[in-house]
């Protein structure tokens, strides 16, 4: 128990609440911070890197950054528990979207990390 406390006030301490420590974000707080036209980064497991775009019209591009990855353009829409996401010649994935540090958060598909996004 002292360890938990311990914990949570280590966490307190550095300015972050415990539930936004890795706490999901709702679908109004994935449009104000990524789906607002303002491009941000994202990355692959494998460290493929993309500009991302996600436009408040419901359109979405990604371009790579360095080598690997091919530039796409698609749809998304937000549901319950965070949001979907359609690319050409695709079929609609449905994600998550969790807090993971300072400007960096990760993208889930059940338990699966699929990207980690960072502004």
């Amino acid at each position: 128990m002292r360890a938990f406390i311990a914990g949570v006030a280590g966490v307190m301490a550095a300015g972050i609440a415990p539930a936004q420590a890795a706490g999901p974000l709702s679908p109004t707080e994935i449009q104000e911070t990524f789906f607002n036209g303002k491009p941000f980064t994202a990355a692959t497991p494998a460290k493929v890197k993309f500009k991302m775009v996600y436009a408040p019209d419901g359109k979405v591009t990604r371009e790579p950054i360095g080598k690997g990855g091919v530039k796409g353009e698609g749809t998304w829409t937000l549901n319950k528990e965070g949001f979907c996401t359609s690319w050409k010649s695709g079929k609609p994935n449905c994600f998550r979207l969790l807090t993971s540090g300072n400007n960096r958060w990760s993208v889930m598909q059940g338990a699966t990390v699929i990207a980690i996004w960072t502004k």
